[in-house]
């Protein structure tokens, strides 16, 4: 009977120690993910709509590596993107190029600065009745980005390929009142970035970004009518911070994950049709 005794005791006392040590694991354990996830720092970068929110995800696991979690804010425009970051609501946007950007900083008294260009997208003209931009035809009506940068780089583009001449066709700050000659007599009108899909059936030809064009099933290299030539990445979709920033850690972890391999492989590979690596 002792016998019993002590062995259910022995087994008791064994019970006791194991839970108690499980317990105890259990705590350490919840103890080290909680201070793991504390030692995260949050990275904000605003953006609106792939393939930038696209390769933003791809980028998250090399972030938490180096000890930061990415937290993407979505926003509706890039306006909206650009306000957040001037307030410091976010740590840095991606979306727009530098030109854009400096437009901004001059009419906001930003401080913007480009942090590393990503990719150089393929813009171009479409038309739903023409197969090639020859097949202009006189007074056509055409519909072109209101906002300056984008307003220039659409001009640019027309007078690339000689369909209009430019009073300074180096300049980058280019309106419809700097057309020099308009043989076609061209009709433009001066449309919203986001808004310009909408003009494709009521306009001979229209300006977009393969982005935008994308949500109406045409593809820049497929359905364009022009194409920009050149590579200097003047027009180059970039991560963008404020200048105090710039030489924060956490704005060398980003610009460090979103140079990697794995991303360059990604706009290679994904987006050969959409666009061209700028970095």
């Amino acid at each position: 009977m002792k016998n019993i005794f002590k062995k259910s005791l022995i087994l008791l006392m064994a019970f006791i120690f194991l839970t108690a040590c499980a317990k105890k694991d259990e705590a350490t354990t919840t103890e080290s993910t909680n201070n793991q996830t504390k030692e995260l720092e949050v990275i904000k970068v605003a953006s609106h709509v792939p393939p930038m929110i696209t390769i933003l995800e791809l980028i998250q696991d090399d972030l938490e590596s180096a000890g930061y979690k990415l937290e993407i804010v979505t926003v509706s425009d890039n306006v909206q993107a650009n306000v957040a970051l001037q307030n410091k609501e976010v740590d840095a946007n991606f979306f727009q190029h530098k030109l854009f950007m400096e437009m901004y900083n001059q009419a906001n008294k930003t401080e913007f600065e480009v942090i590393t260009p990503i990719y150089d997208a393929y813009v171009s003209f479409y038309g739903k009745d023409l197969k090639s931009i020859d097949d202009l035809k006189d007074g056509a009506s055409v519909a072109i980005p209101s906002d300056p940068t984008n307003m220039t780089r659409a001009l640019r583009l027309l007078a690339s390929k000689n369909i209009i001449t430019l009073n300074d066709p180096a300049s980058y700050n280019v309106t419809v009142a700097d057309i020099k000659e308009n043989p076609k007599n061209l009709v433009f009108a001066e449309i919203g970035l986001l808004n310009l899909n909408e003009a494709y059936n009521e306009k001979d030809i229209i300006f977009n970004y393969p982005t935008y064009i994308a949500k109406i099933n045409l593809k820049p290299l497929e359905n364009g009518l022009i194409l920009e030539e050149g590579n200097d990445n003047t027009f180059a979709i970039s991560l963008i911070s404020n200048k105090a920033d710039l030489e924060s850690d956490k704005i060398k972890a980003l610009k460090e994950a979103i140079t990697s391999e794995e991303v360059k492989n990604f706009i290679n590979e994904n987006l050969k049709e959409h666009a061209r690596l700028a970095f």
